[in-house]
């Protein structure tokens, strides 16, 4: 017998949302980054505008979490506003790359950054660590709960470290830090668009808490609060963070390298500080494993709730855990560890989280404003087009530098849009076309 449905903190919804958002991206991108944009202002710019379109984000989801009340997130809000067509795309796109490949890439990060103790390129770790996360999220919500604000405490306690560490001592001779006028020219170049993509992969989750809206005790109150606080401490953390890497590292050193925290690190504390540095952040990023394979599950039971196909990932335990859905994640999550490249998982990955997004922000434009009991997105409808916008410019920047990732990426989707086209909507129709006419 299923027993009743327990709901999660506050405090629990603010960690999910920063471990989703703080994991392999703020310890990686500045070092792709510099292959192409040197300016120290060009690189603050980047995760400042990163983390404004974040938080226009969060504001969207937190009027369309308010608004329908269910986990489901991307999902619901395309199926019920637009089509059931875009919501499927939408939750496909979570399964195979949005949520797996996430987990996957911080589980590759684990490993990197675990290199200075001689756990060089061992795959096996990162799937025994993807592996014990799902046996964590298969039990309990409490037990999730409890390993979620864990790990996140860590994660938390461990950056601000880092960040006060920096500020105090001397950075390194003829580090990265340039504060030319030559940022003018860079903000405009498809280099600096490029930029924006693996930033906005770092900002990725921003919307977690959107995902998994009927299970936060009080909604209304703390899901906004869940996505608008956790967006405004990450992007702070985020803008320093990065000052600090180039402060402790050479343009030399840091571009297109990926354990870039751990050179910054090393210069700034030796070789036995850096490796313990690097320790912590393998550490750290358990938590975003964690939080991925927490939230992406739930949008797939959404869809598998609907389509016929996809009906066994609707399977839960008798805590109401969708245990089917978390161990496909695992597997895809698995998957990924084994086969992909670091920057090109995260390149098709950003390119395709970063569409999806602009889809469903687009969506809030569509709901009745001042329905009582909703959250209404402040300078509404401004803020979802100047995130649409900017979106719009990155991609297209994007597929002209980056044309084989786009392309990965668009290639997933369409995959998606086949699977549709055979897979058989399980929702009356009358029913659904009802429900759609009654949210817009």
């Amino acid at each position: 017998m299923k027993q009743p449905a327990k709901k999660i903190t506050l405090l629990t919804a603010i960690s999910i949302v920063i471990a989703n958002m703080i994991g392999t991206g703020v310890f990686t991108s500045v070092g792709f980054q510099l292959a192409s944009v040197q300016n120290t202002w060009s690189i603050l710019l980047l995760w400042i505008f990163g983390g404004a379109l974040a938080l226009f984000g969060a504001f969207a989801y937190a009027e369309l979490a308010t608004y329908f009340k269910q986990s489901g997130g991307d999902y619901i809000y395309l199926s019920r506003l637009f089509h059931p067509f875009l919501g499927y795309l939408s939750a496909w796109a979570g399964l195979t790359v949005g949520f797996s490949a996430p987990a996957a890439l911080a589980a590759i990060a684990f490993i990197k950054y675990l290199s200075p103790f001689g756990l060089h390129n061992n795959s096996w770790i990162a799937v025994a660590i993807i592996l014990i996360t799902g046996i964590m999220h298969s039990i309990t919500l409490k037990h999730s709960s409890r390993f979620q604000n864990i790990t996140t405490i860590i994660k938390v306690v461990f950056i601000v470290a880092l960040i006060i560490i920096a500020f105090a001592l001397p950075g390194a001779e003829n580090n990265a830090l340039n504060f030319s006028n030559s940022w003018r020219k860079e903000i405009i170049s498809p280099g600096f668009a490029v930029s924006m993509v693996y930033v906005s992969f770092a900002y990725t989750g921003w919307n977690a808490a959107a995902y998994i809206a009927g299970e936060i005790d009080k909604p209304l109150r703390n899901l906004p609060k869940a996505l608008i606080l956790s967006t405004w401490f990450v992007l702070m953390v985020y803008v320093l963070f990065q000052f600090c890497m180039l402060k402790n590292g050479t343009v030399n050193a840091l571009a297109n390298k990926e354990e870039v925290a751990f050179i910054a690190y090393n210069n700034l504390l030796g070789s036995t500080g850096g490796k313990w540095v690097s320790a912590f952040i393998a550490i750290q990023l358990l938590a975003t494993i964690s939080s991925y394979l927490w939230v992406g599950p739930r949008v797939t039971q959404a869809m598998a709730n609907e389509f016929r196909l996809w009906k066994p990932l609707a399977k839960t335990n008798r805590h109401n855990i969708p245990v089917a859905a978390i161990w496909l994640h695992v597997f895809i999550s698995i998957v990924l560890v084994l086969s992909g490249s670091f920057e090109k998982v995260l390149l098709y990955a950003g390119f395709v989280l970063q569409l999806m997004a602009s889809l469903t922000v687009s969506t809030s434009l569509f709901i009745k404003e001042k329905m009582p009991g909703v959250f209404i997105s402040p300078l509404k409808p401004w803020l979802q087009i100047i995130f649409l916008l900017f979106n719009g410019w990155v991609l297209v920047f994007t597929f002209i530098q980056r044309p084989v990732e786009s392309l990965i990426g668009i290639g997933i989707l369409a995959a998606g849009a086949v699977l549709f086209i055979f897979d058989k909507h399980e929702k009356p129709a009358n029913d659904f076309i009802a429900e759609i006419s009654e949210h817009v």
